[in-house]
């Protein structure tokens, strides 16, 4: 990865409004999120990274089952022959592709991919697995990590290997095959607004942007916080391009055979670069406390030991009546930290880290029932630190960590709304705005450069005329206007969709 030895000590996060790249690196590295791995563009996901991700597994797991998957495992080595079945997809592929050529001291007849995904592996399984039409529908999904060849990378938002899920699903008619895909969008996108706290627009990709080898591809786009977009997650619909070059065919109710339908979707761990351009700050991680692997973390303040066994009781006990408490209907997760360091650098250590509530708590706390509250998200305000009766906080806790989840997405959510430009409205007004770079979206005021919504003529020739400025048309979304205007690209009239134009991760 880039930057490798001058980021191997980071002392200090840098600024944001200094430099935004710099700082986002600095924030993985100093809140010990990852590393960089000795092989080339790979990381090496540090526990309370995983932590995070296990959380965003979870709940998305979660639901997978509720909307009627199952979990699966494929291999990760993928013959040739089949990458080669679809040729659209091999194609898009074909450049991020890793090989391997050789097993042992013995060349392979024949070259195996190490998985950059896997709809030609499911397929394969699927033309084999389905006879009849009361097979299906099947709709399986895998946790699993994937290899694509990235020529640039960056921690988590792109890296040469990654976590990822994908799911993959058959059906007997492509209007199942299509709700299967928008419903699985939709999933996405609750996860990503009610659980991670980031805002997203949800569309449709155009016909240059969509997967190789899909019928139509939807995304959720998300803002970071210096104006540009993350791709945070994809929805196919494939159509039969799948099942006729892997023959998944059926019998269907009328006794006739005929192709089945596919679709495919995924998230990755750029959901934690997601996390971390949409919420951090300078002093480091914020992280939600739908998401966060501690949401309270206690430090207890001891200054000598005679004061240990005091504070330290004072501490299980409050710990054993927070545990009685659900925010969000699940068990508090807690963390009491015991390390024998001073207590002041095991708040700035959360603090980095994120957590969404730190409590100090030393003899006078003891003595007082009092207990110590500090809230990332208000770190540096009047209300970020206060005192409140023990018994108090408990009864509230789970009321302060809901409002804390609440309150981070609007703050988002008033981000992106600020900084979506509707106002734009000619060719020469779009050249202009995009001709300066993103910064730092500084709070309270609109960025340089943002999102711009605006007409689109729809002729995907047109899109070639963005890569001058390294923009693209982020998706279509489903809130169209109805109105006509000025294509943005071409200066054409009478343009009648909406699109979401921005640069991107």
């Amino acid at each position: 990865m880039a930057k490798e030895k001058k980021q191997e000590f980071v002392t200090h996060i840098t600024p944001r409004d200094e430099d935004f790249s710099q700082w986002y690196t600095d924030v993985i590295l100093k809140t010990e999120l990852c590393d960089y791995a000795p092989v080339r563009g790979c990381m090496i996901v540090r526990p309370y990274g995983y932590a995070i991700w296990e959380r965003i597994q979870a709940e998305m797991d979660k639901r997978f089952k509720e909307t009627g998957h199952q979990n699966v495992y494929f291999p990760m080595l993928i013959p040739e022959s089949l990458l080669l079945k679809e040729a659209e997809h091999v194609e898009g592929f074909a450049p991020e592709v890793a090989w391997v050529t050789q097993g042992g001291t013995e060349k392979l007849q024949e070259r195996l991919a190490v998985r950059p995904t896997s709809e030609t592996i499911f397929c394969t399984m699927y033309a084999k697995w389905v006879q009849t039409w009361r097979d299906l529908p099947m709709k399986y999904n895998q946790w699993c990590s994937v290899m694509r060849w990235e020529k640039a990378t960056r921690p988590f938002l792109r890296t040469s290997e990654f976590l990822w899920q994908e799911g993959h699903t058959i059906h007997a008619t492509a209007e199942e095959a299509q709700e299967e895909t928008m419903q699985m969008l939709h999933v996405y996108q609750e996860v990503a607004e009610n659980v991670m706290a980031l805002p997203v627009y949800v569309g449709q990709k155009s016909e240059k942007e969509k997967f190789a080898g899909a019928r139509a591809t939807y995304s959720m786009e998300a803002m970071m916080q210096d104006g540009k977009a993350l791709q945070a997650g994809t929805s196919h619909f494939l159509g039969q391009n799948f099942a006729k070059s892997a023959n998944i065919s059926f019998v269907n109710k009328n006794n006739q055979q005929e192709y089945a339908y596919t679709s495919s979707w995924g998230v990755s761990t750029r959901l934690i670069g997601g996390v971390i351009m949409t919420h951090a700050d300078d002093e480091g991680m914020v992280v939600p406390p739908k998401i966060a692997p501690y949401q309270i973390v206690i430090v207890p303040v001891i200054k000598n030991d005679a004061d240990e066994d005091t504070v330290m009781e004072y501490i299980k006990g409050l710990q054993k009546e927070l545990l009685r408490q659900a925010p969000f209907g699940e068990k508090i997760r807690i963390k009491i930290d015991k390390r024998d360091r001073k207590s002041v650098d095991k708040f700035w250590e959360w603090t980095r880290k994120g957590a969404p509530v730190i409590l100090e708590i030393g003899p006078r706390d003891v003595a007082e029932d009092n207990v110590m509250v500090k809230e990332r998200l208000r770190l540096g305000t009047p209300e970020g630190k206060t005192v409140v009766k023990r018994d108090e906080f408990v009864r509230t806790v789970a009321e302060r960590l809901e409002k804390l989840q609440k309150e981070m997405f609007a703050k988002a959510r008033a981000r992106l709304e600020k900084n979506v430009r509707i106002d734009i409205k000619t060719k020469k007004e779009f050249e202009e705005y995009f001709a300066n770079s993103n910064v730092w979206i500084e709070e309270g005021k609109a960025g340089k450069v943002a999102f711009v919504r605006g007409k689109w003529s729809g002729d995907p020739n047109s899109e070639e005329l963005l890569k001058a400025m390294k923009i693209t048309i982020r998706c279509i979304p489903f809130d169209q206007s109805g109105t006509k205007g000025e294509c943005l690209l071409t200066g054409k009239q009478d343009a009648e969709i909406d699109v979401i134009y921005a640069r991107s991760y």
